[in-house]
């Protein structure tokens, strides 16, 4: 085991002593980031557009999702489907996601086709051209995605209540595919207006890692991007929550044999690199799950065998107030409120007693391991700087995010377990839908 994570770790540090990562803010208010290395004649490239759900209005739910759809209808240019034709034929892939905070475009190609990408990419971010009959046959098809990913599975229904009952804000209550009766309104010219409001190279990133020349690279989207004129963005919704709250609680039916349990504590997030309790608030999601030797799968699962399966998850880089989540789902003859009771004792026990030397030395291994695992992969090293520049942070502070990671220490992870309190927590339980 030793020998094959020395092994690893020799592997994630071999690379050429020249590679370096360049980055460079055009005049348009673009910022560019490129990071070499070499170890396949590949590149990744990703375009980060730093609009999300929690961009949306009232009404509108939706629309950042569904342009990410329509992205791909072309442009006078580069035709409808165009687009990933072309990333097909040069033996590449492509995809897209949208978030609560961003949509992010990526593509993986030989190195030599990364400037044709490129070319493509700044096409679209200023002349997509779509019609209102492409509009409508994509919106049934966003429709049939509600349909299938929210309202006909247990976790989706799960996650749009977890978001309804933790936060009073509506961008924050908002799913990223936005409510039926939004996607029944919304018109083609609403995503038009989004495009215009927010596509701009002053809302963007792109992060290009791979076999390339940084500074050809720099030079490269200096020409392809830098013409395109900087817009001015609107303003954002204000995202403030207040950390403590009425406990709420909410249930609802699926189709599942087993019920779902949700607690969702408000944290804080990471406003600036010096703060200490998103950092241990990280390490504290790992004492408590992610492996056979966490809190919850030791004692829960396989220890009292109350809960089939248990999870947490926390992510300190978000522009709305983050949630604490712990999901679970409970073992037969174990009720939800029995495991609830349950997960809350293991909390208390670390809020009043702290943890062990052994399960602190375990966490600061995964976080380790993390950052190896990380540096392996082309997408990953691109998404991680992606997130940091999209979310109020630069690529530069990724080290020194990982190394206050380290220095969480017992005492940390003892105050996060205190913020989990019911004053901060909203519990959702999605119950088998009875049949009729």
């Amino acid at each position: 085991m030793y020998r094959s994570a020395a092994l690893i770790l020799l592997l994630s540090t071999t690379l050429p002593s020249w590679a370096q990562t360049l980055s460079q803010t055009l005049a348009n208010g673009m910022k560019v980031i490129v990071k070499e290395d070499r170890r396949a004649p590949v590149a990744v490239t990703q375009l980060w557009y730093k609009v999300g759900s929690v961009d949306e209005q009232p009404g509108k739910t939706g629309l950042s999702h569904a342009l990410e759809h329509m992205m791909f209808k072309g442009t006078p240019a580069v035709p409808s489907g165009e687009f990933s034709r072309r990333i097909s034929a040069m033996g590449g892939s492509l995809n897209a996601y949208t978030n609560r905070n961003e949509t992010v475009y990526f593509q993986t190609v030989a190195a030599k086709r990364l400037p044709e990408v490129l070319e493509m990419e700044a096409d679209r971010m200023v002349n997509l051209n779509f019609s209102d009959s492409e509009f409508d046959n994509e919106m049934s098809v966003i429709r049939e995605e509600r349909r299938q990913r929210t309202e006909d599975t247990p976790g989706g229904k799960m996650w749009e209540q977890i978001y309804q009952s933790s936060f009073q804000t509506p961008a924050n209550r908002a799913p990223v595919i936005g409510y039926m009766d939004d996607l029944f309104r919304l018109k083609g010219e609403d995503l038009r207006r989004w495009y215009r409001q927010w596509y701009a190279p002053n809302n963007a990133v792109l992060v290009v890692v791979g076999d390339v020349d940084a500074a050809s690279v720099l030079q490269t989207a200096e020409n392809l991007f830098g013409h395109i004129p900087a817009r001015e963005l609107a303003g954002r919704n204000n995202l403030q929550e207040t950390a403590k709250r009425t406990p709420a609680e909410a249930e609802t039916t699926a189709l599942t044999r087993q019920p779902l349990l949700a607690l969702s504590y408000r944290v804080p997030g990471l406003e600036k690199l010096g703060d200490k309790m998103p950092y241990a608030l990280d390490m504290l999601s790992n004492i408590l799950s992610g492996n056979s030797a966490s809190r919850l799968d030791k004692n829960l699962v396989r220890g009292k065998q109350a809960a089939l399966d248990i999870g947490a998850n926390y992510d300190m880089l978000s522009r709305e107030m983050p949630l604490f989540n712990i999901i679970a789902m409970p073992a037969e003859g174990t009720d939800t409120r029995a495991l609830q009771a349950l997960i809350e004792a293991e909390i208390a026990d670390i809020a009043a007693n702290g943890i062990k030397a052994d399960e602190l030395k375990r966490v600061r291994n995964l976080a380790a391991a993390s950052e190896i695992y990380a540096k392996d992969s082309m997408s990953s090293q691109a998404s991680v700087i992606g997130k940091l520049e999209t979310r109020g942070f630069s690529h530069r502070d990724e080290a020194e995010l990982r190394r206050r990671l380290q220095a969480v220490d017992s005492a940390d992870i003892q105050a996060a377990a205190k913020l989990l309190v019911p004053e901060r927590r909203s519990v959702v339980v999605v119950n088998p839908q009875v049949s009729e």
